[in-house]
């Protein structure tokens, strides 16, 4: 927020159409104010995002999967706000982060897809090789178009969110390694949003996090776990807002105006003409940095502690801007205006240049770029003086160093990258010729003059941080310092408004103006109240005018002075080269033929080039003056010209503004004499002093002539050097090309090592989460006690489970052995037939088996499925049903005794292994007494009262019938206390069961004799 009495910054720029115009790389840049509207490639502006939440943009590379799980742990699932992960990810390689993610937070969270409308409450997670942004509160999804190590994703979506989203907006930069996200956190921050950066100290990488900070645009630096508690105590909502609304309570306004004038006794500038939202966010943002609720609390915080005071001062300073922003105006202004302001220009006069609010220089230097490039093209050089202002010290110290950020790449194009920039460690560097083209000056346009008779001044996007009265009072001042024909070039969010009788239009789609000759800025700056103004027009105080008048004819006279007496000179370095012509010197000097030169000597006329360069010489290495030496020069090449009497005069003087001196080197022309007569060849008998006389010519002219052919021949060496030095010159450029490939390849090494180290964080996250699977796999398969053994599609082991060795004598070893070569303890089943049916067929098998130890397993075949539902073996498992097959045993057992003791007439009783009772027939009872409740399941010695406890039916159902396993018609007798004699004839068979489980034995009883009176 830069222009007035406070600043000369640039706001945001819009976000851009994804194309290239005049070769830059149209970005994606925020706009703070809700007024700056339109996009630079004139598609109509989005209307106020409909999204009222936070959308939280949070940028990683190298080191960001355990930053963003250590946040996403301390983040509540219910927090209102929506978060999108970007993150430079290998484009071939399938991303796990959103997976890996899931198990850290309550969230939802997806992969974006394109044209995803963004919710409350949910993670968004770019997808490999895709570019995003954010547009209407949908994310924008792209393939990329740059190389490896020249993308910047999270500047272009960071950009692309606090132009989309403005004030909601918060961008968050995490561990990684370079400078991407400064650019972008920058546009988050002058959108008012808020910005947080990850605590080097506690990041994996702090290149990212530390750019960031160096940068000046974290709001915090935290933790990745402290920032949750952060951003909800920096997006709750206040009682009070500071918006326009807010203005009408008497102790909002009071507190307002308590802060603007610290702020104005501190630094001396006035923030009251200033937009209140715009001023009002920026307070409501440090006040919620502070807890702070009440505006008059934090004006009396404020006058405590005056280092908050800055810190609110610089907040207000929105240093906000790029290279070549609005790509296609900047074409405008190389095609359409510079061209014919260059040609227009005499060479005597410099090109005047204003940038107004330059912030950090990036918009000075793109016009330097293009004033050098339009003046290569046209082959018409001019001398320059392009003055770049603002009021932020900090903002101008960066700016004088031309240092930024390797992701200016997205905003400056590969050629004018090569061309005007050098690599250093830190960043990217512009050459020394355009940070020369420069001058960089602390400026308020309210406090201090601007600058007068510009050919050209830029002042984008600062009127729109002021209130409309102060925009019609400074329109007159920048027509004031334009010249008649000038032009004025503004961003698209702003106008002339009203004053169409200062200025014509030029391109009013981008905003250029032409200055119309008028006097009427000059009446409107007088009485605008600008604190400058009273001395632009009328007397100044003190006397100035006069003082003023008094230098002006002082000027004019020394200019006539000079045009009538100074003799024609030239001002050289030591070496001969001219640096500066004065006055008219084709008498004395001319082009020579050949390749063109700027030596004095080498352009010197025939007669004056041995005395120069003796005299430059002694002036240059003796620092002697050479005064007033007569030279006969000839004006031309032809032999009948008279020579020209020169009076050759060489000063050394030194340079005021370089550390090295000059040499003035002056040439008078003397009042002709009368010719002298040509020298005669002496006839014979002539004196000897005539004699001598010729000699001494002749000796003369062969010395010239030989002095002519060194010279020559110095011409010739200096030409080779000159031919040597071009071709060491190409060699260089080589090598500087080659260098420049070097360091791409370095760069995108780079970009591909940060892609690796992040597909290795997955993977190793992944890694740590398969062996806490094959963990719960082995408890689970162990605690289930279910025997299994898993088979490839040739019947090979490849895994077994502990229960499996009861049946297979398997041990560890055996992985990978066929199953057919492992003996089994399986009766009558060949498994691995109905295995290789299975894997044939794809049909399940399921039968019962039995092992020599009379265990019963139900055996289940089952064909091996992929996750892909591909056939890649069979399962084999074994689950123990001996305890079933014992109950169907005794079921049907039970069935057979009930079946058998229902047909036989006689007695019967049924017993099992242990004499028990199990059931006995309507006979049985009839003749011995009892019911079916009294006996079933007693032993049969315990019957009645224990009438059946014999010795001799001890002896055979204890000792003969397991034995024999049968006895027939065995005669027992037994006196029954109190009844007498029984006399019994006894059979018994034992059967046991088909699976072996158990047994049964039939009790056959029958009378014999007839013993009356007697009863069981």
């Amino acid at each position: 927020m830069k222009g007035t009495s406070v600043a000369t910054s640039k706001s945001p720029a819009r976000a851009r159409a994804g194309k290239e115009a005049a070769g830059n790389k149209v970005a994606a840049h925020p706009t703070e104010p809700a007024e700056a509207n339109s996009l630079a490639a004139g598609i109509p502006s989005a209307p106020a995002p409909a999204a009222t939440f936070p959308i939280v943009g949070m940028g990683a590379s190298a080191g960001g999967l355990e930053a963003f799980e250590q946040f996403f742990r301390a983040m509540p699932a219910d927090s209102g706000m929506a978060f999108v992960l970007v993150q430079h990810l290998d484009p071939s390689h399938a991303s796990m982060l959103g997976e890996i993610l899931q198990r850290s937070t309550g969230m939802p969270v997806v992969e974006a897809q394109d044209e995803m409308v963004v919710l409350p409450n949910r993670v968004y997670v770019i997808p490999p090789n895709r570019d995003m942004v954010m547009f209407h509160g949908a994310l924008q999804l792209s393939i990329p178009t740059e190389a490896r190590g020249q993308r910047m994703p999270i500047d272009a979506f960071l950009r692309s969110l606090a132009e989309d989203q403005g004030q909601y907006a918060i961008g968050i930069i995490l561990s990684g390694t370079g400078s991407d996200g400064t650019l972008g956190l920058r546009a988050v921050f002058g959108a008012g949003g808020l910005c947080l950066v990850q605590d080097p100290a506690g990041a994996r990488y702090d290149g990212m996090p530390g750019s960031a900070i160096r940068a000046g645009y974290a709001t915090q630096v935290l933790a990745a776990d402290k920032m949750p508690l952060a951003l909800r105590e920096g997006t709750r909502p206040r009682p009070t807002r500071l918006d326009v609304a807010a203005f009408s309570p008497a102790a909002s306004t009071i507190g307002l105006s308590k802060i603007l004038m610290l702020l104005r006794s501190a630094t001396g500038h006035d923030f009251s003409q200033y937009k209140k939202s715009t001023i009002g966010r920026r307070i409501e943002r440090r006040m919620a940095q502070h807890n702070i609720e009440e505006v008059e609390v934090y004006a009396r915080y404020l006058k405590e502690h005056p280092a908050e005071l800055q810190t609110l001062f610089r907040e207000l300073l929105i240093n906000v801007t790029s290279f070549f922003r609005d790509p296609l105006a900047f074409l405008a202004l190389r095609n359409d205006i510079l061209p014919g302001m260059l040609a227009d220009k005499p060479a005597s006069q410099a090109l005047r240049i204003w940038v107004a609010g330059c912030a950090t220089g990036e918009e000075a230097y793109s016009i330097a770029m293009l004033l050098r490039e339009v003046m290569d093209e046209t082959h018409h050089d001019l001398k320059v003086q392009l003055y770049s202002t603002d009021l932020d010290d900090e903002a101008i110290a960066i700016a004088r160093a031309g240092l930024y950020p390797p992701n200016i790449a997205q905003d400056v194009s590969p050629e004018r990258l090569r061309r005007f920039f050098v690599k250093e460690e830190g960043g990217l560097r512009l050459k020394k010729e355009i940070r020369e083209m420069v001058v960089f000056a602390v400026q308020s346009v309210i406090k201090d003059p601007p600058f007068t008779r510009l050919d050209l001044l830029a002042c984008r996007n600062l009127m729109i941080y002021l209130e409309p009265e102060l925009q019609n009072r400074l329109i007159p001042a920048l027509h004031y310092a334009l010249k008649p024909g000038g032009v004025l070039f503004l961003s698209p969010s702003e106008s002339i408004g009203n004053h169409t009788e200062l200025f014509e239009p030029i391109d009013r789609k981008w905003k250029l103006y032409r200055a119309k000759p008028t006097l009427a800025s000059t009446r409107a700056v007088l009485t605008s109240g600008l604190s400058w103004a009273d001395t632009a027009g009328g007397q100044p105080p003190g006397g100035q005018a006069p003082r003023a008048k008094e230098s002006r004819l002082a000027e004019l006279a020394k200019r006539a002075l000079l045009q009538s007496f100074a003799p024609a000179a030239v001002i050289t370095d030591l070496q001969g080269n001219i640096l500066y012509v004065y006055g008219e010197t084709g008498k004395f000097l001319r082009p020579p033929p050949g390749h063109p030169t700027h030596n004095v000597v080498d352009m010197a006329r025939e007669g004056l080039a041995p005395e120069l360069r003796e005299t430059l010489y002694r002036a240059a290495s003796e620092g002697v003056p050479t005064l007033n030496r007569n030279v006969s020069v000839k004006p031309s090449g032809d032999a009948g010209d008279r020579p020209l009497p020169v009076s050759l005069s060489v000063r050394l003087l030194p340079d005021p503004d370089a550390n090295h001196s000059v040499l003035l080197v002056s040439f008078q022309e003397l009042p002709a004499t009368a010719p002298a007569r040509p020298a005669r060849t002496p006839r014979a008998g002539a004196s000897a002093e005539a004699r001598h006389v010729a000699e001494l010519e002749r000796e003369l002219s062969t010395a010239k002539e030989s002095m002519t052919a060194m010279i020559e021949e110095q011409q010739a060496s200096n030409e080779e050097l000159k031919s040597t030095n071009e071709e060491m010159q190409s060699t260089n450029e080589e090598l500087q090309s080659t260098n420049e490939e070097l360091e791409t390849s370095k760069e995108e090494l780079q970009s591909v090592n940060e892609e690796l180290v992040t597909v290795n964080a997955e993977l190793q996250i992944k890694i740590e989460q398969m062996a806490k699977m094959q963990d719960d796999m082995k408890n689970l398969l162990d605690n289930i006690r279910l025997g299994t053994v898993f088979l490839d599609r040739r019947l090979l082991i490849r895994r077994f489970t502990r229960d499996a060795t009861k049946l297979y004598r398997l041990v560890a070893t055996d992985v990978g052995r066929a199953l057919a070569d492992i003996r089994c303890d399986l009766q009558g089943f060949d498994l691995v037939a109905d295995a290789q049916a299975v894997l044939g067929s794809l049909v399940p098998v399921e039968r019962e088996v039995r092992t020599a130890g009379g265990t019963w397993y139900l055996a289940r075949i089952q064909p091996y499925r992929t996750v892909e539902d591909v056939i890649d073996g069979v399962v084999l498992t074994f689950v123990d049903v001996t305890e079933r097959m014992h109950a169907i045993a005794a079921r049907k057992a039970h069935e057979l005794a009930d079946g058998i003791i229902a047909t036989v007439h006689d007695p019967l009783a049924v017993l099992d292994g242990d004499l028990h009772v199990v059931s006995a027939n309507r006979s049985f009872f009839r003749e011995f007494g009892g019911t079916r409740e009294s006996t079933v399941g007693r032993s049969v010695f315990e019957l009645g009262d224990r009438q059946w406890d014999w010795p001799q039916l001890h002896e055979l159902l204890e000792r003969v019938l397991p034995r024999d396993r049968s006895f027939e018609r065995q005669v027992v007798e037994h006196d029954v206390p109190g009844i007498g004699m029984r006399r019994l004839q006894l059979s018994a068979h034992r059967i046991v069961d088909e699976v072996g489980v158990g047994e049964l034995v039939l009790l056959a009883i029958e009378k014999v004799g007839m013993d009356e009176g007697i009863s069981p």
